[in-house]
């Protein structure tokens, strides 16, 4: 299990300069909001083996990791270690955690709906529309909603989310203004 620091201890390291912060969200969530001095690299970029965002940083060295809720930072510090970040901290409850605690936020105004609400969204519709095609058109578009309860439990016992993973490719989730 990777180490964990709060909103208020890794604020206070911030303050005091020390801090390198990487920002696993998507560049539309960290356009909307993100901690002054953190560096983006979106989770799905890092886990292709893409690092060219963490050259700026120092291995040897704490490196503090964020996103909305704490889940993308994990996997993102599981990732990091294995190509030698020895000192990954997840920020405990993500941006979520910190804007709660009333901590100081950049934000460019323009609004992005977490992924993980991206995520029930999706899930949501796409059950309710398999539902509705069942009652309506043909007994065997049942099936839609199966498959995506399928899939919801799988991301629930393996933490891996298609889903999550193809929302954070569209376009919508790209745009960092």
């Amino acid at each position: 299990m990777q180490p964990t620091i709060s909103p208020a201890e890794l604020h206070a390291r911030l303050r005091e300069g020390t801090a390198q912060i990487l920002d696993v969200r998507t560049p539309a969530e960290f356009a909307a909001a993100h901690i002054s001095g953190g560096q983006l690299l979106p989770l799905d970029v890092l886990e292709s083996n893409q690092f060219v965002g963490t050259a700026g940083f120092d291995k040897g060295k704490p490196l503090y990791l964020v996103c909305q809720s704490g889940t993308r930072a994990r996997k993102a510090a599981t990732r990091l270690a294995e190509a030698g970040f020895t000192q990954c901290f997840i920020a405990e409850g993500g941006i979520a955690a910190w804007e709660q605690q009333g901590l100081p936020l950049e934000r460019t105004g323009s609004k992005v709906i977490s992924l993980e609400r991206q995520v029930r969204i999706a899930a949501g519709t796409l059950v309710l529309l398999g539902v509705l095609l069942a009652v309506f058109v043909h007994f065997d578009f049942i099936w839609i909603s199966g498959l995506i309860g399928a899939g919801l439990v799988f991301a629930g016992v393996t933490d891996w989310c298609g889903m999550g993973r193809l929302l954070a490719r569209m376009p919508w989730n790209q745009r960092t203004s």
